[in-house]
């Protein structure tokens, strides 16, 4: 799965954000792969996965991340770019380096057979 770690944090996030107005889930999570990754997500393959809610790491214990999860191939060569430091494929083994909504994200990815313990 591909995950990145944004610039001051210490654990790695799935690419994305949230949606600005006006915007449907594809148009936001194309927007924030080119600016994170700086590739172009094939609209062709963009294919929803499901909905995870975790507790959002460094914010009060009752604070939850609700996130919705995709899938797409891409067109171009990933490279961090805006606000991001690193980027870099996991898999189960890289658990403990996840925030929690990542961590439920990845097990959603196994669930749907696209990640192998």
């Amino acid at each position: 799965m591909l995950t990145v770690r944004s610039r001051g944090r210490d654990l790695l996030y799935l690419p994305g954000g949230k949606r600005e107005p006006g915007e449907d889930d594809w148009s936001a999570l194309s927007r924030e792969v080119r600016e994170e990754l700086a590739v172009e997500l094939a609209p062709a393959t963009f294919r929803r996965l499901g909905v995870v809610r975790a507790p959002a790491h460094d914010q009060p214990e009752y604070e939850f991340v609700r996130m919705v999860c995709f899938t797409a191939d891409y067109d171009g060569d990933i490279v961090p770019a805006g606000e991001v430091d690193e980027f870099r494929y996991v898999g189960h083994e890289h658990r403990d380096l996840l925030a929690p909504a990542s961590q439920a994200a990845l097990d959603l990815a196994k669930a749907n057979g696209l990640v192998h313990p």
